[in-house]
């Protein structure tokens, strides 16, 4: 449900409030939306009806919900509570003013309790045809800002997997919805190519891969190198074991009945491979030869595969920064912190700064062998990228278990008086799971993000040649359908979830061609491609049937909501409201189809307006899957 609250300021300003979360500040539509509309004629009836209207008044309009009688259904409390009168009298005056000064808009009214029910005019519909056919069907914004989204942003040690799939969706969906508003978008990936978790997989390779590569064993490049990296934790918990168990002998005690204990002893007994992978980390930071030249190789090997992914899924970025180019940048900025007094130094020669006062507590920026963590270079990206592209707004799309790093950086940047810092803002978004439970990447539980999408492909492929008829493609038609159909419902089941909230994905339900799923609205599209297809006739300039069928009217208001859609997904960062909304239009499409079969109409004025509405469903639908980066085809 939409709505919107106006507010009088004074006697003849409209104010339209909007609940924006990033300050994009996407201001009132060249056209006003049928709610704006209502709002606005009732203030003035209001205004007809009493004398000195507060400036505090309140006007909350909704749709009218399906069990009542009506279109537009005012809330009658504020309104009441403002005016300290009855509300039931406010509703029949404001009802019989609303009528007598704009009958061509208001047909009836009628009062349940609170609520004020307006019933329109099918005047005022058709003239809404005539304004669709004359413009735009969604307006975009009048101050168009600056935006960088960073997204995606992997480590070199491992494939991506199903949480980065959610995270590059998720990127890409909102670069798409901001563009069509006009913004202008910047997207960034960040690649964590250097620190402990990039030894693990090189030294591992090192001591067990016997000058392997992926060519040699054909496999795919960050496949080959994630392998390594589940080796090192073998082998390092494998270690830990033999620790506890040496411990345990030494304290005379059951390793089982007291095994949290005997894990923190074990720490004193360091792991020989983490010791090893240690050692490797300070090499790299002194630039030693060797060590410089694996890194290189084998980070290589995982670009090329993360470029192979990207290519699937359609993944684009506009600049790359990579963690090893920048983290002596962010050394550089400790050391001015530490002169300021923003950073102190501990006695081990680490760097720490002290948020206690803010309500954290203290956070190391720099170890104590003088090597860097995970915020200084965060630190230096944030201050590059202003530097760079003068941005309005920095929007970083993290899982939810980074929101501490994030409130910490944004605070840290803030002072240090870096510019921009006030507009950095974290998109956190819940972890995604399987039926079967949690992934872990270090345990090699992880479903890689190439399985899935072959996955996909394969369920799409095994579906449309259970339910149609696919004499009628050629086999590259056929290949293009299934990545259309696979890809594109991975995409949709990912998104449709608001992003705060963790998931379940489930690959069979994500393909249910008469689910909650893009092979159903990618299916709406191709029927209304072939109606149109069939039925290419000159729309008129002028509507002249005023005669509505309900489902008319109901697609009517749907398609009117799109430029609010947008906006909200837009200011909440929430592609999950334009997936709802594309399958509510796609729904009550379906019906209209069942019910006003368009090519059994004899009234030529029917007809003409059943395909202009059926056109423009087509274009919303074309446009709500381009802002959710989902390919439609126009045969299925």
């Amino acid at each position: 449900m939409i709505s919107f609250i106006i507010y009088k300021n004074g006697k003849n300003t409209i104010k339209l409030i909007n609940f924006v979360q990033l300050n994009l500040e996407i201001t009132k539509n060249l056209t006003m939306t049928f709610i704006q509309r209502i709002n606005e004629y009732s203030l003035q009836s209001l205004n007809n009806i009493y004398e000195n209207i507060p400036p505090t008044i309140q006007i909350h309009t909704n749709y009218t919900n399906p069990e009542f009688i009506g279109d537009f259904t005012i809330v009658l409390f504020n309104i009441s509570k403002t005016l300290k009168k009855n509300p039931i009298e406010i509703g029949e005056k404001l009802g019989e003013n609303l009528i007598k000064n704009n009958p061509s808009v208001f047909l009836s009214y009628n009062l349940i309790k609170g609520f004020l029910n307006l019933s329109i005019n099918p005047d005022f519909w058709l003239n809404y045809l005539q304004e669709l056919q004359n413009g735009p069907i969604f307006e975009k914004t009048e101050h168009p800002q600056k935006i960088m989204i960073e997204f995606s942003s992997p480590n070199t040690n491992k494939p991506l997997h199903l949480g980065h799939l959610r995270n590059n969706f998720l990127g890409q969906s909102l670069s798409k919805i901001l563009e069509k508003l006009g913004h202008s978008v910047f997207k960034t990936c960040i690649v964590n190519n250097r620190g402990i978790h990039i030894c693990k997989s090189m030294i591992a390779w090192q001591k067990f891969g016997l000058n392997k590569t992926p060519v040699s064993e054909q496999k795919k490049g960050d496949h080959f190198v994630g392998d390594y990296y589940v080796k090192f934790n073998e082998i390092f918990r494998l270690e830990n074991a033999i620790n506890i168990e040496t411990i345990a002998n030494e304290l005379k005690i059951d390793p089982e009945n007291n095994f949290k204990q005997l894990q923190g002893e074990s720490n004193i007994i360091p792991s020989p491979i983490m010791a090893e992978a240690q050692s490797m980390l300070l090499k790299w930071e002194q630039n030693d030869p060797e060590t410089r030249r694996i890194w290189s190789m084998m980070n290589e090997w995982v670009y090329a595969g993360f470029s192979e992914t990207y290519q699937k899924i359609g993944t684009s970025f506009d600049k790359i920064y990579y963690e090893s180019d920048i983290y002596n940048l962010g050394k550089e900025l400790i050391e001015e912190g530490i002169k300021n007094k923003i950073f102190y130094t501990a006695p081990d020669g680490s760097v720490w700064i002290n948020l206690t006062n803010e309500g954290f507590d203290e956070k190391l920026v720099k170890r104590k062998d003088n090597t860097a963590v995970y915020i200084t270079q965060d630190i230096a990206l944030a201050n590059l990228k202003q530097k760079e592209f003068n941005i309005d707004k920095s929007i970083y799309i993290v899982g939810d278990e980074q929101n501490y790093h994030f409130q910490v950086l944004k605070l840290i940047c803030e002072k240090l008086k870096l510019k921009g810092a006030e507009q950095i803002y974290h998109l956190s978004y819940g972890m995604v799971e399987l039926t079967t439970g949690k992934m872990k990447s270090r345990e090699g539980t992880v479903v890689d993000a190439d399985d899935i999408i072959t996955d996909m492909i394969n369920i799409a492929k095994n579906k449309t040649e259970e339910l149609s008829k696919i004499d009628r493609f050629t086999q590259d038609e056929l290949t293009k359908l299934y990545n259309i159909i696979g890809i594109g419902a991975l995409k949709f089941f990912l998104l449709r979830v608001n992003p705060a909230n963790k998931m379940i994905f489930n690959p069979d339900e994500s393909i249910d061609f008469k689910g909650f799923t893009a092979p159903f609205i990618q299916y709406t599209y191709t029927r209304i491609h072939s109606v149109l297809e069939k039925n290419k006739v000159n729309v008129p300039a002028v509507f002249i049937d005023n005669q509505f069928h309900p489902i008319e009217i109901e697609i009517i208001k749907e398609i009117e909501k799109l430029s609010a859609t947008i906006q909200e997904a837009a200011n909440l960062l929430d592609p999950s409201k334009i997936a709802n909304y594309v399958f509510n239009i796609a729904k009550i499409f379906n019906h209209l189809y069942a019910e006003l079969p368009i090519l059994k109409e004899t009234d030529i004025n029917k007809y003409n307006k059943r395909i202009f509405l059926t056109k423009k469903v087509g274009e919303v639908i074309a446009c709500c899957m381009d802002c959710l980066h989902i390919d439609i085809p126009t045969k299925m």
